[in-house]
């Protein structure tokens, strides 16, 4: 392993990787020598040149596989397939995530059952599979992608906030019972990030409400963030990458928040 290389030989997966915080995330890992299986929905085209892409920008090998995250056997596969491409399986980063926001006597079984399986089910899916890989070789990482929801509640979002509430629990659970075997386990829990799908809401709700877009981040937006300032994907990749590095080895069972202050109200 090199300096400008820290994680040379590393491989990992990252669901949900083939845009926003996810491929962000794959990035990162991928500067820093980790070869990389890719995962998510997407033109198919689209995802071919990500991939490339992401392949040629940091000399790595990098991988795709469609698995459906509703789907365990398609899961598995994934995670079979990961470490038959790269022999390893050192990074597990269950990012893959979908939101839905309706009164709680107004939300639609279908959704709290989409929600709860592919933002929490899926997790556990990954997790139980890559173990383990991990045990086997005395080595692992299993970051888990969480929230500010998962330690604090906002209204119209019960499946959200029960999934990512849920996944707190599994990140303490997994942590305690690997912590023996060179693994750690743990979860980001961002704020609000400026994601393609959180700036597509920001001209339409300033023409709705007749503010300003600038009223609409601050007041709106970031109303919960003291800092008033969205959550940047380099900052989510410094966590990542601490995490999966022999600085953050004693870090293991711990919910991480990177939401500029709002869980300390």
């Amino acid at each position: 392993m090199s300096d400008n290389k820290p994680l040379s030989g590393r491989a990992a997966l990252i669901t949900g990787s083939t845009s926003g915080i996810g491929l962000a995330l794959a990035d990162a890992l991928a500067g820093a020598g980790v070869n990389i299986m890719l995962n998510g929905l997407g033109d198919r085209d689209a995802i071919e040149r990500t991939r490339a892409d992401l392949a040629q920008k940091h000399a790595v090998d990098v991988r795709y596989h469609g698995a459906d995250m509703t789907r365990p056997d398609e899961i598995a596969d994934l995670v079979a397939q990961t470490q038959g491409a790269f022999g390893r399986l050192d990074i597990a980063v269950p990012n893959a995530g979908i939101q839905y926001i309706a009164p709680i006597e107004d939300f639609p079984v279908e959704k709290w059952d989409a929600i709860l399986a592919i933002n929490l089910s899926s997790a556990f899916h990954i997790i139980r599979a890559a173990v383990p890989i991990m045990k086997a070789q005395g080595f692992g990482r299993i970051v888990n992608m969480a929230s500010a929801h998962a330690l604090v509640a906002s209204p119209f979002k019960s499946a959200y906030v029960a999934a990512k509430h849920g996944l707190a629990g599994l990140t303490k659970t997994v942590g305690l019972e690997v912590a023996e075997h060179g693994i750690t386990c743990n979860a980001i829990c961002p704020g609000y990030v400026k994601t393609p799908l959180v700036e597509a809401q920001i001209g339409p709700t300033a023409k709705a409400r007749c503010i300003s877009e600038e009223d609409v981040v601050r007041d709106v937006l970031l109303a919960a963030q003291p800092t008033k300032a969205f959550v940047s994907y380099e900052q989510l990749a410094g966590m990542l990458l601490y995490l999966v590095s022999d600085a953050g080895a004693s870090v293991n069972g711990t919910m991480l928040s990177i939401d500029g202050g709002w869980t300390a109200q």
